[in-house]
């Protein structure tokens, strides 16, 4: 994830100017109350409105078992972020490990100070950080590589994610799974803004999409995520993104070429009111909706 957001250098700013500000008397200073921005963490806000962790173990963990006739139990989570799926794996089973592979420090320490931290003591022993490029990290084979919420479409050419898809199946063992998602629809080569509403009551607040720039002749877009707060605040970009719209075929053809014996899409079905149920099930063909998302597993 990236850093360096608006918050944190207000943060830096506010505590800069603090500190050569001449004292007033006690008697004359007023105390101004913190809006729900300045007080908010944007990688949990990220987590309960990006991402579940619950639901994506349940879908590569069914999905495996069913493929390969076994539980997994070795995990690489590229782009890991906070980890929360590392964290989420290993709960699962005393057994099970999880390698984390991530280029930002920061989020990784993160991680490991509101995630790993909550594990007990035996569960953490079976996580394993690594702050690394994800096209030079070695790790031990694995069961599985995550590659979830279109992390790899930072890489922008087609030799750089060619290159990508064959160093995770180098890293899989002979009966080994790479699951990664994919978005698409018209909606998504439109520069638009989504507004959704997370949670209730006092802990409410609404996560924003900004799609803000598509280029057509490269597909590359530019990403942002705001949060607005019920107090009235706003927390502007707290996570930005610029990565290249890839399309299913593109990247069927680029996990074939890369040496994967078999590529299945995995589409989400609907409930009677029209709503994604999060039933995600082996598909050849679907509708051409506005926005949708879908898994893909690619089997060594």
């Amino acid at each position: 994830m990236p850093t360096g957001t608006h918050f944190e250098y207000s943060q830096r700013f506010t505590q800069q100017v603090s500190s050569v500000m001449p004292k007033q008397n006690k008697k004359h200073q007023t105390r101004t109350k913190s809006t729900l921005a300045e007080r908010a963490d944007r990688h949990l806000l990220y987590e309960q409105a990006v991402q579940c962790a619950e639901s994506e173990v349940d879908f590569i963990d069914e999905t495996y078992r069913k493929l390969r006739g076994r539980k997994a139990q070795r995990l690489r989570e590229d782009f890991c972020g906070t980890a929360n799926v590392c964290c989420e794996w290993v709960r699962r089973g005393n057994k099970r490990t999880a390698v984390g592979v991530d280029l930002d420090p920061e989020v990784l320490a993160w991680g490991r100070e509101h995630r790993i931290a909550t594990l007990t003591p035996a569960q953490a022993a079976r996580v394993r950080l690594t702050e690394a490029d994800v096209l030079q990290a070695a790790t031990d084979p694995v069961d599985i590589v995550l590659a979830m919420n279109f992390s790899y479409w930072l890489l922008q050419d087609r030799a750089t994610l060619l290159a990508y898809f064959r160093k995770v199946r180098e890293q899989l063992d002979r009966d080994g799974v790479f699951f990664l998602d994919c978005y698409g629809g018209y909606d998504a080569h439109r520069e638009i803004e989504e507004p959704r509403e997370i949670g209730s009551g006092k802990k409410a607040f609404t996560y924003i999409l900004d799609q803000a720039d598509f280029n057509p002749i490269t597909h590359q877009v530019t990403c942002h995520i705001h949060f607005e707060f019920r107090d009235g605040s706003r927390l502007d970009k707290a996570f930005s993104y610029t990565w290249r719209l890839w399309t299913l075929p593109e990247i069927q053809d680029l996990l074939a070429e890369a040496g994967f014996s078999k590529v299945t899409v995995y589409w989400q079905g609907w409930d009677d009111d029209g709503e994604a149920d999060g039933d995600f099930q082996p598909a050849l063909s679907a509708d051409a909706d506005a926005g949708w998302i879908c898994y893909l597993s690619a089997e060594k």
